[in-house]
């Protein structure tokens, strides 16, 4: 600044940071204003800049075109005059009616105007909107759809949301800017909105009441202590042995008595087969996947298996088209299936534990 020149500062903070929370630079600007003008009486920042500077003059009943008069009569020469920004439309009318009155102004009479961070937001900031967002639809005078949900009623929406990303991710283009990517981050949304509903209820409990908060923090103590060669001393070069690790960890964290702990029975049926099938193979259990019932009927699985994962997936499509045609549900004979195996495996688990 000149020593013929005024001094315009819009200091702009972060509603996501906490309060009083400014950078040095911002404090500096502050502690050598002049006058501190802010456009509500209510601005937080208003208290922690009193306590500081000293008073902070409010414009509460002051139009832009208004208040760009009263900054323009206080920044004369040799002087630094701070507006506190918070409300983006106000401060925009703002900055148009102080260029309007600006370009009208002789050039010596022209003080200096600058915008001046005074906090960041930090990655994740926005998740904070969401808590807001999220908090105004279930309180009193919010939405009374959003006011009536409980975990159970949302559980579709849960189901569906996960669905849609999947699909979005095999059939768009998610890696190549454009619609595929857009509709991925929407899709993602949606899912993250699953997750702020349901913890944003559990909030609620009267007996055991738990937050997004605590849901992230116990995911962040999982992630930690489940990548020991991040935040550890554990070596793991590859991926494999990353995985090898986490196995091990969760196997220790968990204490489960059969290999079936865990795997969700109300997933879809051949995911479930899968799953089973794959908790069987690291266990190294000797179950089979043809009950002693239908062995004589089936043939061994392995023997008729295609040569290639399309003529696989055309023999699961035919095999569900003519179960279809004679009026069974394939979805529910493979799950009945896949409780017995369940079952099988379960009984194999116990004969080897008694020796």
């Amino acid at each position: 600044m000149t020593d013929s020149a005024g001094r315009i500062v819009f200091l702009a903070t972060s509603p996501r940071v906490a309060l009083g929370l400014l950078s040095w630079p911002a404090w500096e600007t502050l502690r050598e204003a002049d006058v501190v003008f802010a456009g509500d009486s209510g601005h937080p920042h208003i208290p922690y800049v009193e306590q500081a500077t000293g008073a902070v003059v409010a414009l509460p009943d002051h139009s832009p075109a208004m208040a760009a008069e009263r900054l323009l009569e206080t920044a004369t020469p040799a002087r630094t005059v701070v507006w506190l920004a918070e409300d983006e439309e106000y401060d925009g009318e703002l900055a148009v009616a102080l260029g309007n009155r600006l370009v009208q102004a002789p050039a010596e009479a022209l003080p200096e105007i600058e915008v001046l961070p005074g906090s960041y937001d930090l990655p994740g900031a926005r998740l904070l909107d969401l808590v807001d967002v999220m908090n105004r639809l279930r309180s009193p005078g919010g939405c009374p759809w959003d006011a009536e949900q409980t975990h159970a009623s949302l559980v579709k929406y849960l189901l569906e949301e996960a669905y849609e990303t999947v699909e979005t991710i095999e059939d768009g283009d998610p890696m190549t800017p454009g619609p595929g990517r857009d509709a991925l981050r929407e899709e993602l949304g949606d899912v993250l909105l699953q997750v702020m509903f349901h913890s944003r209820i559990a909030e609620e409990h009267d007996e055991d009441p738990f937050s997004v908060d605590d849901v992230a923090d116990g995911i962040v103590a999982k992630l930690i202590r489940r990548h020991p060669h991040v935040f550890g001393d554990v070596e793991a070069p590859t991926a494999e042995h990353v995985a090898a690790n986490w196995e091990v960890i969760k196997a220790e964290e968990k204490k489960r008595g059969s290999v079936t702990e865990g795997v969700p029975m109300t997933q879809p049926a051949l995911a479930l087969a899968a799953k089973l099938a794959a908790r069987v193979r690291k266990a190294d259990l000797p179950v089979t996947a043809v009950s002693p019932a239908s062995a004589g009927a089936a043939s061994g699985p392995a023997a008729d298996l295609p040569g290639t994962p399309e003529e696989l997936g055309e023999q699961l499509l035919a095999l569900a088209v003519a179960a279809a045609g004679e009026g069974w549900d394939p979805e529910e004979a493979l799950r009945t299936a896949a409780r017995r195996y369940r079952d099988r495996i379960i009984t194999i688990e116990a004969e080897l534990a008694r020796g």
